[in-house]
């Protein structure tokens, strides 16, 4: 499951995405996007140290963009490359925000959920101390099998930063596409599906 909060979150997710979005080589749209959210769901970290999400944005009338990102309360060692930004949060305070593809817990949950036909995590909202579900503006399915062994990702031995990022870990390479309507390459797929949208693939995986 996924715990979040109501709360202040100064600058915004969006805010961070829309000054970073146009650093991107991937990008596509203007200098100041002034992006919309799309859908958003979660993964879930087994820890429950980090949060990940799964963002879908749109600049304009421009293509639906995939935007996975991590929250973190310390730096992401070696995650320099991969900052968004830092935010504060009203409940939990100074949040680092992280491109999700260079950090280690969204990639095993991806790689997870992948490879064994899973999808997102249940999200509770924090409510004076009671937790109310929500349903979440996004489902998510692998296509691989429950019960498959996945295999710990590991460190990240190159990232490729383009549309599609690819990812390489000595276990699993995987492949998460940004600007969506791609077609796969092949690769045991995420397919993220939205009111309003199509079922569009999101990710790949194969195992090496």
């Amino acid at each position: 499951m996924a715990l979040l909060y109501r709360a202040d979150i100064k600058p915004t997710k969006l805010e961070l995405i829309d000054s970073w979005l146009p650093t991107r080589p991937w990008y596509q749209g203007p200098a100041q996007p002034g992006v919309q959210r799309v859908a958003a769901c979660r993964f879930d970290d087994p820890d429950g140290e980090v949060g990940v999400e799964t963002i879908l944005v749109q600049a304009g009338d421009g293509p639906v963009l995939h935007v996975p990102l991590t929250y973190r309360g310390a730096p992401l060692p070696g995650g320099e490359p991969w900052l968004v930004g830092t935010t504060e949060h009203s409940v939990l305070g100074k949040r680092w925000v992280y491109d999700a593809t260079g950090d280690p817990v969204y990639l095993q949950a991806l790689a997870t959920a992948i490879l064994t036909g899973g999808g997102e995590a249940e999200e509770f909202v924090d409510a004076d101390g009671r937790q109310e579900k929500r349903a979440p503006a996004m489902t998510l399915r692998g296509s691989g099998a429950p019960g498959t062994a996945v295999p710990t990702v590991g460190p990240i031995e190159q990232n490729t930063d383009g549309d599609p990022t690819r990812i390489t870990t000595a276990t699993v390479d995987l492949t998460v596409h940004r600007v969506l309507g791609s077609t796969a390459g092949g690769g045991l797929t995420l397919t993220g599906s939205w009111d309003g949208g199509s079922p569009t693939i999101l990710a790949e995986a194969t195992l090496r």
